[in-house]
């Protein structure tokens, strides 16, 4: 470069630098989620908006508490209700494998399914008795010899794959769902906690951060719940679930479903 090729570019670098003082660069930062809006936020959500953490839990618990309670018999036949096959109304869709199975094949046997606690009930027990033993918003059908397998070990990542239930893992002491299944356990997980606040003679239950919580009223892992809520978004069919406790068995809904953004709110 020549002598007035450098004069040039100097001078040119110095015309830019002039115009860039006193700019100020926007700041690069992540976007964070909107907020999710429902129809029912002026009306059964009125007393929960705009708050966080314990306020917010709070608030929830005052109003999810206030729900019809079913028999654990009937849960037998809601869950024909709440999980039904969108595309075969004669089918259910079978939690950790999303397989569509049979209504008329729940039972014990193998090949059946039956209805597995998501918050196992063993973590508090309080056993298959009216009240959180069934509470359909925790209560999925599942393959017997799956809901076996996942017992009543708590959430966490790992382990080797699951028989019977493709994308699905399990270790010594903890289960992973599929990935399609993630987010539905953690907002079911966490239901639990906000609604049974040690009232009604049954535990307080609260998320943890280990997996070997034996009978203590606890579940975890926490940390990992709350990736797997942001992770795996409430689907078409979970939304609807929600609907159909809320409209025909229990009246209360699930919050996290209609609001997944108030899990790390509370959280």
């Amino acid at each position: 470069m020549s002598v007035a090729q450098t004069g040039r570019w100097k001078v040119l670098a110095a015309t830019v630098s002039a115009v860039l003082v006193g700019l100020t660069l926007p700041t690069v930062a992540a976007t964070p989620a909107s907020a999710t809006t429902t129809a029912y936020d002026s009306t059964y959500y009125k007393n929960a908006i705009g708050k966080t953490g314990a306020s917010l839990k709070s608030s929830l618990h005052a109003i999810i508490k206030n729900q019809t309670k079913i028999s654990y018999d009937a849960v037998w036949n809601a869950l024909k209700v709440t999980d039904q096959d969108p595309n075969n109304s004669n089918n259910v869709i079978l939690l950790y494998s999303g397989t569509s199975r049979s209504k008329s094949l729940n039972g014990g046997a193998v090949g059946d399914w039956n209805r597995e606690h998501v918050w196992a009930k063993s973590h508090g027990d309080f056993g298959t008795s009216t009240g959180p033993g069934t509470d359909l918003h925790h209560l999925r059908p599942a393959d017997v010899q799956v809901n076996g397998i996942r017992d009543n070990k708590d959430f966490d990542k790992g382990g080797s794959p699951v028989s019977g239930a493709p994308g699905s893992f399990t270790d010594s002491d903890s289960f992973e769902p599929r990935d399609a299944d993630k987010g539905d356990v953690a907002r079911m997980i966490l239901y639990m906690v906000v609604r049974y606040e040690g009232e009604d003679g049954w535990p307080d239950l609260e998320p943890s951060e280990t997996v070997t919580n034996g009978t203590a009223p606890l579940l975890g892992r926490l940390s990992v719940l709350k990736q797997w809520n942001q992770q795996d978004p409430p689907s078409a069919f979970e939304e609807k679930r929600n609907q159909v406790i809320f409209d025909t068995y229990q009246k209360n809904r699930n919050p996290f479903i209609d609001h997944p953004e108030w899990v790390n709110a509370i959280w």
